[in-house]
């Protein structure tokens, strides 16, 4: 009975408590029956600007520990607010029309000062972003449900919700059992086949087929990050990308457009990152140095193209070179990432430590651009080999022509 007393306690007050599932949060009414209810999860990366005229990327999540404070329930309005760390919130302000409901937006506030996220930040504001979720429609006294992931992309900030089941009104204090899923956790239908009472069959034609267009090689981008203190280059990065990405059974591949994209990130003495962003992507590439030899240590993938993509692989040994100089490789090359996950690259050049006066060092070549340059050098050799042994063959033969004539006489 005391740890009821306690749990119930504990909830008037707003503590929330995130199992291993997500962030579960129960709200109450003026006259303590809950009225709105929801669990999920919510990734952040927000991009900021550290001490020394750096940029920089904070990845983290909703934390266990949040509070509810300042979260309103009304009639046809309700607010969902988080609250954590030193002055951070996270909110969703839902309405109600007819039958239906939906999420109107989504602000987080986001203070420069903690240090805990924001490291060495040059600021020290709270900010606040908002974006527009993909939850409408959901109906009333349902629970609206989305395992897939959503990204709300808002300034310089990425937040991905998923694992979602939430309920912003609820009736009689009680959390519906039915449920509205997202359109992107709905399995695709397709119509059965036609059966007809017959007593012959006849064999189904072949399926056709239409072959996925082939993309043309993707422009080379030049991209760099540069401090603000002198503007000079810290990271360089010049190549041609392509993405190819499997989501269910469909797989896509996508050209990065140059033109269209922006490049931010950082730079440090044994990490640095480039930041690749467009209207729907964002492509993270981070490089790992022991002070003598550079290489890609992770990359990052995110795109929403109708349905959230988002992959990760934080243990790559790619494009390794000495500091100080660059790792080139202009032929084109294929690496999987993950096994969802695929990048394409051509006419790459990369350096992200020690840039000097805004140009590349020195190159330390691919393997497979220096076998391009072995093959015509093999055949220029087995060329003048096979010009030598003509050649002696040749005076050999004469000098044994010249030797009979001479015995003739």
């Amino acid at each position: 009975m005391s740890r009821y007393a306690a749990f119930m306690l504990c909830l008037s007050f707003g503590l929330v408590f995130q199992f291993s599932h997500g962030t579960e949060v129960t709200v109450m009414d003026k006259d303590d029956k809950l009225c709105l209810y929801a669990d999920l999860m919510v990734n952040f990366s927000v991009s900021y600007e550290a001490v020394g005229g750096k940029n920089s990327t904070a990845n983290f999540e909703l934390p266990n520990q949040v509070t509810t404070n300042g979260s309103v329930c009304k009639t046809t309005r309700s607010v969902l607010k988080l609250n954590f760390g030193a002055g951070h919130s996270w909110t969703v302000a839902f309405t109600k029309k007819g039958s239906v409901y939906e999420a109107d937006n989504i602000t987080f506030s986001y203070n420069l000062s903690d240090s805990n996220y924001f490291n060495n930040s040059l600021s020290n504001e709270t900010v606040s972003v908002t974006g527009k979720p993909q939850i409408t429609n959901v109906g009333m006294d349902t629970c609206y449900s989305c395992k897939s992931k959503d990204l709300i992309q808002a300034d310089s900030v990425n937040m991905t919700l998923w694992n979602v089941l939430m309920q912003a009104f609820v009736i009689s204090g009680n959390k519906s059992e039915n449920i509205t899923s997202c359109s992107a956790d709905q399995p695709s239908t397709t119509p059965p086949p036609t059966t007809h009472a017959t007593s012959t069959t006849t064999a189904a034609p072949p399926p056709t087929t239409t072959p996925t267009p082939t993309l043309p090689t993707p422009t080379t981008g030049q991209y760099s990050v540069k401090p603000e203190v002198n503007r000079t280059a810290c990271l360089l990065a010049k190549f041609g990308l392509r993405i190819g990405f499997k989501q269910g059974e469909k797989y896509e591949e996508m050209n990065i457009e140059p033109s269209v994209t922006n490049a931010s990130g950082s730079c440090g003495v044994n990490s640095s990152e480039l930041v690749l962003t467009s209207n729907k992507t964002t492509i993270v590439f981070t490089f790992a140095s022991d002070t003598k030899i550079f290489h890609l240590h992770a990359l990052n993938f995110t795109t929403n193209s109708g349905e959230v993509f988002s992959e990760a692989n934080t243990s790559l040994g790619l494009w390794e070179a000495a500091v100080g100089s660059s790792y080139m490789c202009n032929k084109e090359q294929n690496y999987t990432i993950t096994s969802l996950l695929t990048i394409y690259t051509f006419n790459l050049q990369v350096q992200p430590f020690e840039v000097k006066k805004d140009a590349f060092s020195t190159a330390e070549e691919c393997q497979a651009d220096a076998e391009s340059f072995l093959v015509p050098i093999a055949v220029g050799v087995a060329l003048l080999v096979l010009i030598v042994i003509v050649l002696l063959a040749y005076f050999i033969g004469r000098k044994r022509n010249m030797a009979t004539g001479y015995e003739s006489f």
